[in-house]
Formats: structure tokens, sequence, C-alpha cells
């Protein structure tokens, strides 16, 4: 697992030991940047949450190509640990905030330009995303939620738009315009 484009491109990410976690495949992770940059243009100066952030792979790639700042939410003791190594090796902690929760009980925050989100694969992970995101109001209006979810799994994204989804190998991507 690499960080693929911007300021840290090439570098290795660390990923949790064990089972408990599925980092996002470099692959997909190219696909949804892919997506996301021809709708956004630049993510300069964005705030990004990470939900279910396990690595951390997926902010930190925001960072990387450009964003102000990302919010890591996981609450698994080894991928916390995962996130902060990752961190400390890029030299990135003076951008970044590690909330160690569960991403399906967030508290109300300054929203986000950017969620993104890969719950673990079960039915319904995505709808329970889109409405943590709703009642903690984390996304900024006009903002986007990025979810990643087993290519079988559709996501209800209620007064949201759809804007895409996406199936890259076993994953289904939905981007949701706020």
């Amino acid at each position: 697992m690499r960080i693929i484009a911007g300021e840290w491109r090439g570098r290795p990410l660390q990923a949790p030991a064990g089972q408990g976690t599925r980092p996002t495949a470099d692959r997909t992770r190219e696909t949804l940047f892919s997506m996301l940059a021809s709708r956004i243009g630049s993510f300069e100066g964005l705030r990004v949450a990470d939900l279910y952030a396990g690595s951390g792979a997926v902010g930190l790639e925001a960072l990387s190509r450009g964003a102000a700042h990302a919010t890591f939410v996981e609450n698994e003791r080894g991928a916390l640990a995962a996130i902060r190594a990752n961190i400390a090796a890029l030299r990135a902690a003076d951008r970044v905030d590690v909330r160690p929760l569960s991403a399906a009980r967030l508290a109300p925050s300054q929203p986000f330009d950017l969620v993104f989100a890969d719950p673990p694969y079960a039915p319904g992970s995505g709808d329970a995303v889109v409405e943590a995101v709703r009642a903690a109001d984390w996304l900024a209006g006009g903002g986007w939620l990025a979810i990643e979810t087993e290519a079988r799994e559709a996501v209800d994204a209620g007064d949201w738009a759809i804007d895409v989804e996406r199936r890259v190998g076993r994953a289904r991507l939905t981007l949701i315009r706020a």
C-alpha cells in the first residue's frame, strides 16, 4: 500500500495487522480520486474526514493532493496504531486530527468539504453512513460524501443526490453531493 499522487507520491503506508480491517486497494483508491478530481478539480485547501479510516490511506492521499486538513475516525486499536504511524512517517501531525470513536456515532463537528467512508461490508452499511453524517452535520453545503461498499450494495442517499456509482472489483464507489 502506498500514496498514489501528490506531495508524498510513492511513499509506503503501514496497514493494520490482522483481518479486522480491509484497506482500500490502491486501484480502488486511484479510481475514487480520479472520479473526485473530475468533479471537484483541485483538493487544495479542502477539509476532509476519513471515516472507518483503517490505515488512514484515503485521508492521507487527500492531504498528499493538497487538502488542508484531515480528520480520521477509527475505533479499532490496531488501525489507530497504523494511522498514527503513517501520520508520523509522513510528518503530517500538524494537518490532522485522529478521533478514536465509532463512525456510526459521530458528534456534531465543523462541516467537512469531503467525507470518505469505507464501512465494513455489510447490508445497509452505506445507508448508515449517510444517516450518521447527516445527523452529525459533518458535510458542508455543496460538499461530497464518497462511500465504498460491497459491489452489490447500493446506497440510499435520501434527499442528497447520488452523482455517480462505479464498480471497481468487489467494491462499489458512490459519490453523493449534499
